[in-house]
């Protein structure tokens, strides 16, 4: 697979295509961890968002409900939600939810399902989307910034390592 690694002027040129896209006033953010984290932060700040909540979310290797041919053990696993907020604080507010990247489409899918299952109004946004990965046909995020068939190297996921680290200097 193709690999894309991103500098830090690469996000801010995402961040400038992907904040004029939105047309609500959100009332919380809630970021997909681990990979949404950064995407989020960044995205909070731009539009001021101070709400800002997160979810956990985790597909098991193995597969509990048995083999099928017709596709890899891994789509079979039933979704464990390691984090979520409660329902009270997504009742009735439009929330944006974050993360890096739209591959297959099934955390954010799940994460966005379980807004609505509290009665939340979800919208999708990812950095990047991949429509050749997705498992959900012609759905897609609400935003994004880029579309994609490579598999993404964000700035903060470059391992320097310790040898590789700048020394900190306080001129």
């Amino acid at each position: 697979m193709r690999q894309e690694v991103l500098t830090w002027n690469d996000i801010d040129l995402l961040l400038d295509h992907l904040v004029p896209q939105f047309d609500i006033i959100f009332d919380a953010m809630l970021i997909i961890t681990r990979g949404g984290i950064i995407p989020g932060g960044l995205v909070a700040e731009a539009l001021g968002i101070e709400e800002i909540l997160t979810a956990s979310i985790d597909f098991p290797a193995e597969s509990r409900m048995g083999e099928n041919q017709n596709l890899p053990h891994k789509f079979l696993a039933l979704p464990e939600f390691v984090q979520f907020p409660d329902s009270s604080l997504l009742c009735e507010k439009q929330v944006i939810i974050i993360d890096d990247v739209w591959g297959s489409g099934r955390t954010i899918s799940t994460v966005k399902n379980r807004v609505k299952g509290a009665y939340g109004i979800p919208y999708t946004c990812v950095f990047h989307f991949n429509p050749h990965r997705n498992l959900f046909g012609v759905e897609k995020p609400d935003y994004y910034a880029a579309i994609t068939d490579a598999y993404i190297i964000y700035p903060w996921e470059i391992d320097l390592g310790k040898s590789r680290m700048l020394p900190f200097n306080c001129k």
